[in-house]
């Protein structure tokens, strides 16, 4: 067992963790912080999107030493301090970005990244920037317009499909 600590959503944390523990399962598992969801195990649906040093990770693809002395965010951290939910939660509320919600916390931890990287995303760019991401619900129209909402970005002209 190996000991590691890392700051995640702003508390500091530490555990114990075997050297092949995934960074996903200590989230889960460790520190019960469930958001983060485990969809493939193979690092290709983005369920488990988090961000390690503000950079957006797949946390099924790190192990959790990886991420000693790491500042890690998980969707349980995104909302206002208040509680209320961040621009990009209440964009996807809105704009009906989300349908059975297995998803939806890796595509706000995609597109919070996103949007700190390009804070005006065309639609293409949007489209491309979730190509890790898989949703098998929304058909994406509605994720790609709540982040376009998201970023301030007049949505109107969109046509539904």
């Amino acid at each position: 067992m190996t000991s590691v600590s890392m700051k995640v959503n702003g508390k500091d944390v530490s555990g114990q963790v075997e050297g092949r523990t995934l960074l996903v399962d200590f989230l889960r598992n460790d520190l019960r912080l469930t958001g983060t969801h485990v969809g493939c195990d193979t690092s290709q649906c983005g369920a488990c999107v988090v961000h390690v040093n503000g950079a957006a990770v797949k946390a099924c693809a790190i192990f959790a030493i990886e991420a000693d002395g790491a500042e890690v965010a998980t969707i349980e951290g995104q909302a206002n301090a208040d509680g209320s939910l961040s621009v990009i939660q209440q964009a996807f509320q809105d704009h009906h970005g989300l349908q059975c919600g297995f998803c939806t916390p890796g595509m706000v931890m995609s597109a919070a990244a996103l949007l700190k990287e390009n804070p005006k995303p065309t639609e293409t760019e949007i489209r491309e920037y979730l190509e890790g991401n898989i949703c098998r619900c929304t058909g994406y129209h509605n994720i790609v317009k709540a982040i376009m909402a998201a970023s301030g970005q007049d949505v109107a002209a969109i046509a539904a499909e």
